[in-house]
C-alpha cells in the first residue's frame, strides 16, 4: 500500500482542496498516514496570501531535505505552487511535483508519471475551460461539508495574488452544485458551507442562469440540511437580495463575512477594492436591519503603502460604527506579481505592528462587549467534540460563535449532534453555558 502525508496551510478553500486531493489519492490506492516520516509521498498544500505562510512551506521542505534520498517523493500544491512554478525545483531540488489548484483534476495522471520514474512533474495550467471539480473527495467531517461553487477572481485587488494563483472566476453549474448538496444531505451531512474566493460573485453558466441569491434559496430547500454557510463575499457584488434570502430561510445561517480591508476611501482606491466606504456601509445597513440579527465578521489590512495616521483612524472609526463580531487582521505584506509593489510610501514594520496592536485591542474590547450581551440567551449549537481538560462540550452556534457547555444530567454528546444551550458566561473569543431542555 502506497502511503502519503498532506499538510494544509491557509483558508477553508485550501482545506477543501486537500479533501479533493486526499480523495484522489485514496481512489488510486494510497493510504494516508499522520506523520511525514511514515509516508512515501509528502505533500504541502500551500497558501501565498501572506509571506509568513509561504516561508513556512519552504521551511517544512528544508526540514525533510535529508530524507530526499530515502525513497520519498515531495510535492508542493496550491497557491505557492502556482505562484512560483518551476522555480520551486531550483529552491528545493528534492521536490518532484508542483501542482496548482486548477490542475487537481489531473493529479492522477501526474502521479502516474512520477510512479513511472519522472523526476519533475508540473500541473500549472489555469485553462478556464477546465473544471475545478475532481472525481473523488475524502471529507474530514461526517457532519459538515464544503462545496466549492466558484473558483478564481476577476477583481485584481492591488495587494492580492489570488488572480495569479487561482486564475479568473469560473462558476459551476447550478445543477452540479444542487446534485452535490442533495448527495451530502442523503449521506447525513446537516451543515454545508459554500466556498469561493468571491462566493457571492457566483453566476450559473448554464441556461438556468441563477445568481448567488437564487442558489442560496434553492440550497436552503434541500431536505436534511439544517445549516448553510458561505464565504467569502466581496462587497461590490453583495446585493440586498442575499440579505433577503437569509431573512426568508432559517436554514441559511445568520452570519456574513464581508471583508472591508480599510475604512478610508483613499486607501480603498489604492487597494483597487472597487467600492467606497459609503457603499460598504450601505451593505452593512442592509445586514443590520435584518430581524435575524446577522453576525458580521471582516478582514482588515493595516499599513498598506501610503496609509496615513488619519486613514488608520478612519478604519478604527468604521470598527466602532459596525461593531464586528469577529475579525481577521493583518499587516500588509508585499506579494509577487501584485500592482501594490509599484506603490511608494511603504510603512515601517514597527509602525505596522503598532497599528495592528491598536486595531486588535479595539476589536477585542468590541467582542467582549458584544458577547456579554448574549448572556441569558438560548442558542442551538452543533457539537464539535469534548474538551477533556475542562470537561466542557465544544459547540458552534448558527452565528459561528464557539459556545462551550456542560450538561447537568451528565449526558454524552456525539459530534454532529445539536443541543440547546443557555449562555451563562462570555469572553472575547467564546461563550460558555449549560444545556436546557
Amino acid at each position: 500500500m502506497k502511503t502519503f502525508y498532506i499538510e494544509t496551510f491557509g483558508c477553508q478553500m485550501n482545506v477543501h482542496d486537500s479533501e479533493k486531493v486526499i480523495g484522489t489519492l485514496v481512489q488510486r490506492g494510497y493510504s494516508r498516514v499522520e506523520e511525514p516520516g511514515d509516508a512515501e509521498l509528502i505533500l504541502y498544500n500551500t497558501c501565498s496570501i501572506r509571506d509568513k505562510a509561504e516561508q513556512k512551506v519552504f521551511s517544512r521542505l528544508q526540514q525533510f531535505k535529508k530524507d530526499a534520498g530515502k525513497g520519498k517523493v515531495f510535492g508542493v500544491l496550491g497557491c505557492v505552487a502556482q505562484q512560483e512554478g518551476e522555480k520551486i525545483f531550483e529552491r528545493s531540488p528534492h521536490v518532484s511535483l508542483v501542482c496548482g489548484s486548477a490542475s487537481y483534476n489531473k493529479l492522477g495522471d501526474l502521479l502516474v508519471r512520477i510512479e513511472r520514474g519522472a523526476r519533475r512533474v508540473t500541473g500549472l495550467s489555469l485553462d478556464t475551460e477546465d473544471t475545478f471539480e475532481t472525481e473523488a473527495t475524502r471529507r474530514d467531517s461526517p457532519h459538515k461539508a464544503y462545496i466549492t461553487i466558484i473558483e478564481g477572481c476577476d477583481k485584481s485587488c492591488a495587494y492580492c495574488v489570488v488572480p495569479f494563483t487561482r486564475g479568473p472566476e469560473r462558476s459551476r453549474t447550478s445543477e452540479s452544485i444542487m446534485r452535490e448538496a442533495h448527495e451530502l444531505a442523503q449521506m447525513g451531512y446537516t451543515e454545508i458551507q459554500l466556498l469561493g474566493q468571491n462566493v457571492n460573485s457566483y453566476l450559473d453558466p448554464s441556461a438556468a442562469g441563477w445568481n448567488f441569491a437564487t442558489l442560496l434559496r434553492y440550497i436552503a430547500r434541500v431536505e436534511g440540511l439544517r445549516r448553510v454557510r458561505f464565504t467569502t463575499s466581496h462587497p461590490r457584488d453583495f446585493g440586498k437580495d442575499i440579505v433577503d434570502a437569509i431573512d426568508e430561510n432559517p436554514v441559511l445561517c445568520n452570519q456574513v463575512h464581508l471583508p472591508v480591508q480599510a475604512g478610508s476611501d483613499s486607501v480603498l482606491r489604492a487597494m483597487q477594492r472597487l467600492y467606497t466606504r459609503d457603499e460598504y456601509m450601505r451593505r452593512i445597513e442592509w445586514l443590520k436591519r435584518s430581524p435575524r440579527e446577522i453576525a458580521l465578521s471582516t478582514d482588515i489590512i493595516v499599513g498598506f503603502p501610503g496609509e496615513t495616521e488619519k486613514d488608520f483612524r478612519m478604519t478604527l472609526d468604521l470598527m466602532d460604527e459596525v461593531e464586528y463580531d469577529s475579525m481577521f487582521s493583518f499587516k500588509y505584506s508585499p506579494r509577487p506579481n501584485t500592482s501594490a509593489l509599484q506603490l511608494s510610501d511603504a510603512l515601517d514594520e514597527n509602525e505596522k505592528g503598532r497599528r495592528l496592536a491598536i486595531l486588535q485591542e479595539k476589536q477585542r474590547m468590541i467582542q467582549i462587549r458584544r458577547n456579554a450581551g448574549l448572556i441569558g440567551r438560548n442558542e442551538e449549537v452543533m457539537v464539535e467534540g469534548l474538551n477533556k481538560a475542562t470537561g466542557q462540550w465544544i459547540g458552534r452556534t448558527a452565528q459561528n460563535r464557539t459556545l462551550n457547555f456542560t450538561d447537568a444530567a451528565g449526558r454524552a454528546f456525539e459530534p454532529g449532534q445539536y443541543a440547546n444551550v443557555a449562555v451563562t458566561r462570555s469572553g472575547p473569543n467564546s461563550l460558555a453555558g449549560e444545556t436546557v431542555n
